[in-house]
């Protein structure tokens, strides 16, 4: 078990290979760290950078001595992450959420389930990725006060920008600026 540990803001993360990310979550849990505390992914990457990466945060706790222990390892797109479900039951709804909104590939999990948690079927993309499109910054005025020059009161608004991401107008027009029939 190879893992190099940093302690940082009084939490020691301990930063382990991917090919040793199994082989260090089963010695924690037969050490006694056999309560689930959360596993959760960082999008690591920059947008449209080459080889996009993801950090994988898993958190267990010893209940014996109340002590928790961070592991991290991080993962590129050809990269498929172990399970640790059959270790702790609840890190599986964990794995596929991290599936579903980052796009993480999951090895062999026991309970490999296709359908998604929080997004409709016919949803496309991963949504926490920092490479997906947010469209509907554009398609939908922000909530919130407006900016100066926006409610055609004031000195005209310095040029907006669109949100990361969003196509420009000649992608053609808005959804609300489309012909009604």
């Amino acid at each position: 078990m190879t893992a190099t540990a940093k302690t940082a803001f009084g939490q020691t993360i301990h930063h382990v290979e991917l090919a040793d990310w199994l082989t260090t979550a089963t010695a924690h849990h037969a050490e006694g760290f056999v309560m689930f505390d959360w596993l959760g992914v960082e999008d690591a990457g920059r947008p449209g950078a080459v080889g996009q990466r993801h950090a994988v945060f898993l958190h267990v706790i010893n209940p014996q001595t109340r002590e928790g222990v961070m592991l991290r390892t991080e993962l590129s797109p050809e990269d498929a992450l172990p399970s640790v479900a059959h270790l702790w039951k609840g890190a599986g709804w964990h794995e596929r959420e991290a599936a579903e909104m980052f796009g993480v590939v999951l090895g062999v999990t026991v309970d490999s389930k296709s359908e998604h948690l929080l997004l409709p079927d016919s949803f496309q993309g991963h949504p926490l990725r920092k490479d997906f499109v947010l469209a509907s910054r554009v398609v939908r005025p922000w909530p919130g006060a407006l900016e100066p020059g926006e409610d055609n009161t004031s000195a005209p608004s310095r040029r907006r920008t669109a949100p990361p991401g969003v196509p420009d107008p000649s992608w053609g027009p808005r959804r609300e600026e489309e012909p009604q029939s």
